[in-house]
């Protein structure tokens, strides 16, 4: 990949990155302000403040999901490169064990 499409890849991915954060953040305070729309009790101040507080609880714990999802990632691809690593080196391991078999009986048939 070329210096120029490495670094649109990566205007794109902040791009995103910024739309999705974006997106969340209209999430929680829409979330948030449905949740303070059943507390009728409270006073216009009360329910300002429950609401940033849900909000801000909201994105806290989109984070935390979003910061385990991208560790059990990194360890799947660690399991799955080393699986993959040990399943190249059998494969091979079985190719040679196979040619090996092939080449001693072609020798043992030339001879006869």
């Amino acid at each position: 990949m070329s210096e120029r499409s490495e670094e649109a890849a990566a205007g794109l991915a902040r791009i995103e990155g910024y739309l999705m954060s974006q997106a969340a953040l209209q999430e929680a305070h829409t979330e948030s302000q449905a949740f303070v729309r059943a507390l009728t009790w409270l006073g216009p101040g009360e329910q300002a403040e429950i609401s940033e507080r849900f909000a801000q609880h909201h994105l806290r714990l989109r984070r935390e999901i979003l910061a385990a999802t991208v560790a059990r990632a990194a360890e799947l691809r660690g399991e799955y490169a080393y699986r993959y690593g040990r399943l190249c080196r059998r494969a091979t391991g079985l190719a040679v064990g196979v040619l090996a078999l092939w080449t001693a009986a072609l020798i043992l048939l030339c001879r006869f």
